[in-house]
């Protein structure tokens, strides 16, 4: 594996999809591995998290602020800051930001993903949240994800 020279800045602006309630920071994009790996930063609104699915990348997870409700092949539970959550590839799963005010978290994919076009496009099928049901699916077999329901609620119980 080659990876490349690269200085992501703090001061970067984020690309903005209002209609997930994501700011998306693209830290390491695919090229600079060789398309192993790709780093991102998102910060989710409250109340927001993708719908529940399952891809062949591989996501490692770090909460740096706020708390989330994630489910992972059934089971919910709570990722604190500092909390690290490694999803293998092919394992149904979502999220959900549970508080007031936005939460923030580093997450590691491999294989690479093209974040920017990926979160941008799914961002235009979705509508304050909630999926258009042939447009997810069209979109998800042009991406290789299979998605499995609507987005985790923050007021569904925890099963750990």
């Amino acid at each position: 594996m080659t990876v490349t020279f690269l200085h992501s800045k703090g001061t970067e602006l984020p690309i903005k999809i209002p209609a997930i309630g994501l700011d998306l920071f693209v830290r390491m994009p695919p090229a600079a591995s060789g398309n192993e790996f790709c780093f991102i930063e998102t910060i989710n609104a409250p109340g927001f998290g993708p719908p529940r699915h399952r891809h062949p990348e591989a996501e490692i997870f770090r909460v740096i602020e706020g708390r989330y409700l994630y489910e992972a092949d059934g089971k919910r539970f709570y990722a604190e800051v500092g909390d690290v959550v490694c999803i293998p590839g092919g394992v149904e799963h979502g999220f959900v930001n549970v508080t007031d005010a936005p939460a923030r978290q580093y997450i590691l994919m491999t294989p690479a993903l093209d974040a920017a076009a990926f979160f941008t496009e799914l961002g235009g099928v979705m509508h304050n949240g909630l999926p258009d049901t042939k447009a997810l699916n069209a979109f998800g077999i042009k991406w290789q994800v299979e998605f499995l329901g609507p987005p985790v609620k923050r007021d569904e119980t925890p099963t750990e």
